[in-house]
């Protein structure tokens, strides 16, 4: 059932309601939830922690299927690259039971930079490494250096570079012609991408075990088309990805600008800690983003924000939930997330605090 913000908290009845959806969405541990793209990766990452695994490995484990697919253009090999066309990718990792974490930006010809972040936090002082220190750590570390840009992302952004301006020497090519993956492409990210670069990719993935431990994993390509050295929220300890072992685990995908300047994983930790259901506080966290939200270029006709973003997470009880600034995408796609638990893995709805983008 969708359930919108107002018909959740409308009324006394209302909020009585959400009481009793918390204890009957009560799952058993292990507990994984994610973007909408890692229904595998809870699925691998819950199987992995039934086998006694460590949470942060189970969910890196999961992380890393859609970072070594290249047809998930929006992470790892097949990420689409940034405006020089380089591959540059950002992730981070957060242990709930020794409250490390460990994170890399800016990083170049490693697919799975969950890794690299992962040993950031076991083998350093440090919590973030960028651009070519990443990279000379991760070659020390024994990761030899891969080329991630696939043809088809090549093709993306040769077509993007193409229709980018009316004034430079690219011609724009004939839409009779278009090559099938491109077409696709533009069928799931829309054509005004290419004119404006502000679409993005990301996976996160929060995992509780069975003994009550949590932690949470984001990795992202960033920004299509980003300036190079572009960093969003989720090498963002606090930002894409919080973990309190304490209290759950949160972490986002979407503009991560507008996360960064909210802490937006760390509030939704936050509101957790307060009694919030996680899927109130991933919404809660969303009011404070379009609250702080202001400069014009960034609100539509209505004055709402016109990008999109969502969060997710899980608290250490086992409740799960994820919101979304919109419903549906300016593609009329329905919002959704991942989650797997003892009763297997589906994608469910998420809540959401306007219906869709004008």
């Amino acid at each position: 059932m969708t359930i919108s913000r107002r018909q959740l908290l409308g009324t006394a009845a209302a909020a009585t309601a959400v009481v009793k959806a918390a204890g009957a969405q009560k799952r058993p541990a292990p507990l994984a939830v994610s973007s909408a793209n890692g229904l595998k990766a809870v699925e691998l990452a819950v199987r992995r922690m039934q086998q006694g695994i460590d949470p942060l490995d189970a969910a890196i484990a999961g992380v890393n299927l859609v970072e070594d697919d290249p047809n998930d253009m929006t992470v790892g090999y097949g990420g689409v690259p940034n405006e020089e066309c380089v591959v540059q990718l950002d992730a981070c990792v957060m242990h709930g039971p020794t409250a490390r974490a460990g994170a890399v930006a800016s990083l170049e010809g490693v697919r799975n930079p969950t890794k690299v972040a992962k040993l950031v936090m076991e083998t350093t002082d440090h919590v973030l490494l960028v651009g070519p220190g990443a990279r000379h750590f991760a070659s020390m570390n024994g990761f030899a250096v891969e080329n991630l840009l696939t043809e088809k992302a090549r093709k993306v952004w040769l077509f993007w570079k193409q229709n980018l301006s009316e004034k430079d020497k690219w011609l724009e090519p004939d839409a009779e012609h278009y090559d099938p993956e491109l077409k696709a492409f533009i069928e799931e990210f829309g054509w005004d991408e290419f004119r404006k670069p502000k679409t993005g990719g990301t996976i996160h993935l929060s995992a509780l075990d069975a003994r009550g431990d949590l932690a949470g994993c984001t990795s992202t390509s960033g920004l299509f088309f980003k300036m190079p050295g572009r960093v969003g929220d989720s090498p963002i300890i606090g930002a894409g990805c919080f973990t309190d072992n304490e209290v759950g685990s949160a972490g986002s995908t979407g503009r991560g600008e507008a996360n960064i300047l909210v802490s937006g994983g760390h509030l939704t930790v936050e509101l957790m800690r307060q009694g919030k259901h996680p899927r109130e506080a991933c919404l809660m966290t969303l009011e404070r983003i379009a609250k702080t939200t202001r400069e014009k270029r960034l609100l539509d006709a209505k004055g709402r924000p016109n990008f999109g973003i969502r969060f997710y997470a899980v608290n250490k009880r086992g409740d799960y939930g994820s919101a979304s600034m919109y419903a549906f995408s300016s593609s009329g796609k329905r919002a959704q997330f991942a989650v797997a638990d003892a009763s297997g893995a589906r994608r469910e709805d998420c809540l959401f605090l306007f219906e869709r983008p004008s």
